[in-house]
């Protein structure tokens, strides 16, 4: 700090500045107080500035910092990696290594379970380079982050949701990569536990005997999981619904259907057992529920 002022503090008067005399001869004036806390003022910026300089590190070359993070990823330190791949971006926002440095930043939250971090640096990395060489496995990281959410069959679905969407967003934009095939397969399973999901709860309304609540979701099992392994069990516990409310057309149109696509299940079994105590037998109407679906579904 230059040594022009001095600065003391006056229980009565509050802060002052006492001037050199050597500058200026009217201590009491109005203009030189006034001057004094120009040139106080301005000092004390600058010291300021000075003190921040001061504590801030001196930048470090980008390779040994680069670097650096990518040993913390060897020892399996992620947080620390993230932190660091972080620092390589401050540091040299403009370089080659920090695009890079914000891809790697992403995956060391991903492996640290830190999803929500890892989801919104990959965001910021999608908008912001949108052409570069590493942006389908940006896609499919984002993804990820979804699907290794995915809660219980009895909770929330939102990240099921959200994984099927992203998965799907990996498939139609990059088709012809790894990611694009490893991301069918896991679509595959997510429709498989969702349809799971509808079926746990209408087989909790089936037992509370609501049985439309119970339809309604074993319905949507049959309409939009087509393909999951949970199709012969709605098409049986549709059975079941439908006798209970004395609707027999649709519960032996759906037995018929049960039984001509999965005639060796046991839900195909349980379905007709079910219909023979009720005198009824399976049979196929094309103007019922299932037989407009028909077509869809097998």
């Amino acid at each position: 700090m230059p040594s022009l002022l001095k600065l003391r503090f006056d229980i009565n008067a509050g802060p002052a500045c006492a001037i050199n005399r050597g500058m200026i001869n009217r201590p009491d004036s109005g203009f030189a107080r006034f001057v004094a806390l120009l040139i106080f003022t301005g000092l004390l910026a600058a010291c300021a500035g000075d003190s921040d300089k001061d504590k801030l590190p001196p930048d470090e070359p980008v390779e040994p910092l680069y670097n650096k993070a990518s040993d913390l990823m060897d020892d399996h330190d992620y947080g620390g990696a993230a932190k660091a791949f972080e620092e390589v971006e401050r540091q040299h926002p403009y370089s080659q290594w920090a695009t890079r440095a914000q891809l790697m930043e992403a995956y060391a939250q991903y492996e640290n379970l830190d999803y929500d971090a890892a989801s919104a640096t990959l965001e910021q990395f999608i908008q912001l380079h949108p052409g570069n060489a590493e942006i389908a496995y940006a896609y499919y990281l984002r993804a990820l982050c979804a699907y290794e959410r995915i809660a219980d069959v009895r909770r929330d679905q939102g990240y099921a949701h959200n994984a099927l969407k992203a998965l799907q967003d990996v498939i139609n934009r990059f088709p012809d990569t790894t990611y694009a095939h490893d991301a069918v397969l896991k679509v595959a399973l997510v429709n498989d536990h969702m349809a799971g999901a509808e079926m746990e709860t209408g087989r909790w309304y089936l037992g509370q005997k609501l049985y439309i609540a119970a339809i309604g979701r074993f319905k949507t099992v049959v309409e939009k999981y087509q393909s999951t392994s949970h199709v012969p069990e709605a098409l049986e516990r549709l059975v079941e619904c439908y006798i209970s409310l004395g609707i027999n057309k649709e519960a032996k149109a759906t037995a018929a259907v049960l039984g001509y696509n999965f005639p060796g299940s046991e839900w195909y079994q349980a379905a007709y057992r079910l219909l023979a105590e009720n005198n009824l037998a399976p049979e196929a109407d094309k103007d019922s529920w299932i037989g407009s679906v028909w077509h869809s579904v097998f």
